[in-house]
């Protein structure tokens, strides 16, 4: 089997994947004691060091030449459009920790993931080049690539940017593109996904307390899912689409609306989108539309 390494680990969302694709992983390093606790109760095999990245290149050198893949997101608040997109953030530092473990440990591949601005702005041009030019130092041949979740059966609209690396070899651009759109699926609505989950069930029980309340200056967009028409920055998640990306921040009075009657029935009225019309056209007042018992939050 396949050795790897994690880094960045958080909760273990990467190692999923690539344990369900035959990849063994033997090591995982996480700096956050809530995530290494929550990737240790679901990975109880594997050995996690629980500690700054940049205090354990001695525990990854004993592993040099022995790794088939090393893998892992750094944290991308500096580089994302939803931060304050600070050059000197020092979290947009670890993009070069995570190159320093490739060297010691020397892996046949790697995949380093972030957000698809670190691939696409001209502002991080820089840093996305200097990324590729230190990797082929190394020896790596490294090609990046922008996927959306949405495409691969996840129903959110979730871009990332992956960096490749592979050692003493060449990649081809347009190889992983196509590996990639052979992959794809179809679309998955949030009302397909949330579907299967009765209310009220042991998989879904009533634990939300989340309370919505109408914002008295609305923020008007055209679309019923943007603005701000309740207290608080929780958004309406249109069912009958896909949500829009759902930050880790999320939660307290940023937690999404989901309509629970019009989930369970699309025949219904479509409380969010009627609410918003309304608003939208001045034609009614603001408490003009209610559904107190069909519209809760999400967690």
């Amino acid at each position: 089997m396949l050795k790897a390494i994690s880094l960045f680990t958080g909760a273990g969302g990467m190692d999923v994947g690539f344990i369900e694709n035959g990849f063994d992983v033997i090591l995982a390093n996480e700096i956050e004691a809530d995530a290494v606790q929550t990737y240790m109760a679901n990975h109880p095999s594997v050995r996690v060091i629980h500690n700054d990245i940049n205090d354990c290149f001695d525990e990854f050198a004993k592993l040099e030449n022995q790794i088939d893949l090393v893998f892992g997101g750094p944290p991308c608040q500096g580089f994302s459009i939803a931060g304050k997109m600070n050059p000197d953030d020092e979290r947009s530092k670890l993009v070069w920790s995570f190159l320093k473990v490739i060297e010691i440990v020397k892996p046949r591949v790697f995949v380093m993931e972030n957000v698809k601005a670190l691939a696409v702005l001209v502002k991080w041009d820089d840093i996305k080049r200097g990324f590729i030019v230190a990797a082929r130092k190394l020896g790596y041949d490294c090609k990046y690539i922008v996927l959306n979740a949405a495409d691969y059966g996840i129903p959110q609209k979730r871009e990332r940017a992956f960096f490749i690396g592979l050692k003493d070899g060449e990649i081809e651009s347009k190889a992983i593109k196509v590996y990639f759109d052979s992959k794809k699926e179809r679309q998955v609505t949030v009302r397909e996904a949330l579907a299967p989950f009765v209310e009220g069930e042991l998989d879904n029980p009533h634990t939300c307390t989340a309370k919505i309340t109408y914002a008295t200056m609305p923020v008007m967009r055209k679309s019923p899912y943007a603005g701000m028409i309740f207290n608080g920055m929780g958004r309406p998640i249109n069912i009958d689409g896909l949500a829009n990306t759902l930050p880790a921040s999320m939660g307290g009075n940023k937690t999404p609306i989901i309509d629970e009657e019009y989930l369970r029935d699309s025949s219904t009225t479509n409380w969010i989108k009627e609410y918003h019309y309304g608003l939208w056209s001045k034609k009614q007042c603001r408490n003009a539309v209610k559904r107190p018992k069909g519209c809760g939050g999400l967690q």
